[in-house]
């Protein structure tokens, strides 16, 4: 092996030609220092893989896609839902590949070749979403305790054969689990109003990375983007402004329920956050009913916050939180309704934590469980309710206390910290688009915390999981989007599925890198981060 060693702010451009130049590949030191980290060999294609998983026994030859690789979805009595994996993974191989990848029944026995997937109810080991991936020269099996497990180990099975073209699968077996249930990304389409299309893409980028949520934040003071029957003038009337003064939009609930069911196909749960008190202009300009005086406020098209609340006084606003969350209810299959609960400066404590227990108990009586943003915790948060933490590193420790006892009092938390994990914060100042108030957020920071130890007082078992939310003031546009998603999503993925064990910026900026190809293949519009060694 030749090793070099390259100082950390060597520029990514020499390290990108020194791995086209030689047999190399180019580290970074820990720490913000300039001290020189030793270089490793180039990366086989199962240390590529990302998120990093639990085990990997690389062992004898691998697997060779060709012409007659078929993928192979069980023998006699395996679910239907099997099938449909099956599928959905020969489509997702037959572009890159150009192989046909017919799909059958059975697994072939021991001269069925190709992918074979196979449930497995005895595999405890594996869990809910574990799988175990074993590669032979006669093919590669997949095997599972559930679908979502298959699923998984399908997306594994796409890195490990090139971005474009055919290929050898390695020899071996990875084994592999999630160190986190929810593993999740927000969309804010409120701010910028955006097409279920491009949501849609989103569920398939998050997927082959194995995370497993999409929360859509559908209201806020700019926009209303969720049909509603019983007040229609939500989305026809709130839902055509947008910041900058955009002509908005607003999605039907024919096209909110294709999503649902294209996120549940690649077992991804769709959270829907309708946000309250705060956050409500676009409803109040829809309906002046909602507001204390019964006057309808202006269309909203800037990027204040904390200046609007629903009156807590008034019956009717209980009635309007009734309907509207009794029809997203009946829309969305997963558990989780969100209902905010943040920057609601213009409602006192007395009556946020009186709205909060009535909100709470309407989400309850609809058959779902509360989900709300960290603040519902200085409240009175429902047995069970998911509090989702957004604080920083200048957060006041009382406020950071109090989630660590609403976590000790039994309520999970997601970790969303700003100045990790939200992806509208600039990479530096030349960053366009995005906003800083957080702190620049550069590659290595969007990795380099350990959502397990993160909050003083919270321990590990406390923590459902980790999210990464883009808010939308300053991206209105798909490239927009994708610069500020990637690549730090892959990094807040890994955080959310790897073995703590396996965390390490040095290996995981390799990983990175290695992803390069694969997102050009797939047109999106990642950030070169200089700290990377993008090929």
């Amino acid at each position: 092996m030749r090793v070099l060693r390259v100082p950390r702010r060597t520029p990514g451009a020499l390290c990108a030609l020194l791995l086209l130049t030689a047999p190399v590949s180019c580290t970074a030191a820990r720490g913000d220092d300039a001290k020189p980290a030793a270089a490793s060999a180039p990366l086989s294609p199962f240390e590529r893989l990302l998120p990093a998983p639990a085990s990997v026994v690389p062992e004898g030859l691998g697997y060779a896609f060709g012409a007659g690789t078929v993928v192979r979805t069980g023998g006699p009595g395996a679910p239907e839902e099997v099938r449909r994996v099956g599928e959905l993974l020969a489509e997702q191989l037959r572009g890159p590949t150009g192989l046909p990848l017919p799909v059958v029944d059975g697994e072939g026995g021991e001269g069925g070749d190709g992918v074979r997937l196979r449930l497995d109810g005895g595999a405890g080991e594996l869990g809910e979403e574990g799988y175990r991936l074993r590669t032979t020269p006669t093919g590669v099996t997949l095997t599972a305790r559930t679908p979502a497990g298959l699923f998984h180990a399908g997306q594994t099975l796409r890195q490990l054969l090139p971005a474009r073209g055919t290929g050898t699968v390695p020899g071996g077996t990875v084994t592999d689990t999630p160190r986190f249930a929810y593993r999740g990304a927000m969309i804010d389409v409120a701010r910028h109003h955006f097409p279920v299309e491009q949501a849609k893409r989103y569920v398939d980028q998050l997927s082959q990375y194995k995370m497993n949520t999409l929360h859509v934040h559908l209201t806020d003071d700019q926009g209303w983007r969720i049909a509603v029957d019983s007040w229609p003038r939500l989305a026809e009337y709130g839902g055509g402004s947008e910041v900058g003064g955009g002509p908005g939009g607003s999605w039907s609930k024919d096209e909110y329920r294709d999503l649902v069911g294209y996120a549940a196909d690649r077992y991804v749960t769709v959270v829907p956050e309708i946000d309250m008190p705060g956050h409500v202009n676009a409803a109040q300009a829809s309906y002046g009913e909602l507001t204390c005086d019964g006057r309808a406020p202006e269309r909203y098209t800037g990027v204040k916050v904390g200046f609007s609340s629903l009156c807590v006084g008034k019956e009717r606003t209980y009635e309007f939180i009734d309907d509207v969350l009794g029809e997203l209810a009946a829309l969305t299959p997963g558990p989780y309704l969100h209902i905010g609960g943040d920057e609601a400066h213009s409602t006192p404590a007395a009556d946020y934590a009186a709205f909060m227990d009535r909100a709470q108990a309407v989400v309850a009586r609809h058959g779902k469980k509360v989900m709300a943003w960290h603040q519902l915790a200085s409240a009175r948060p429902a047995p069970g309710a998911v509090l989702q933490y957004w604080g920083h590193d200048r957060t006041s420790a009382a406020e950071k206390a109090a989630v660590a006892t609403a976590a000790r009092a039994g309520h999970p938390l997601v970790l969303s910290p700003a100045d990790h994990a939200y992806l509208d914060m600039k990479y530096d100042k030349q960053t366009k688009p995005g906003l800083a108030w957080a702190g620049y957020v550069p590659a290595p920071r969007a990795y380099s915390w350990n959502p397990g130890t993160y909050l003083p007082g919270v321990p590990e078992s406390a923590v459902l999981g980790v999210e990464a939310p883009l808010w939308t003031e300053t991206v209105s546009t798909r490239s927009d989007w994708e610069l500020m998603a990637f690549p730090r999503l892959l990094s807040l993925a890994e955080l959310a599925w790897s073995p703590a064990a396996a965390l390490d910026w040095t290996a995981h900026r390799l990983r990175l890198a290695a992803q390069g190809p694969r997102l050009d293949a797939q047109d999106i519009a990642y950030y070169r981060a200089p700290e990377v060694p993008w090929p």
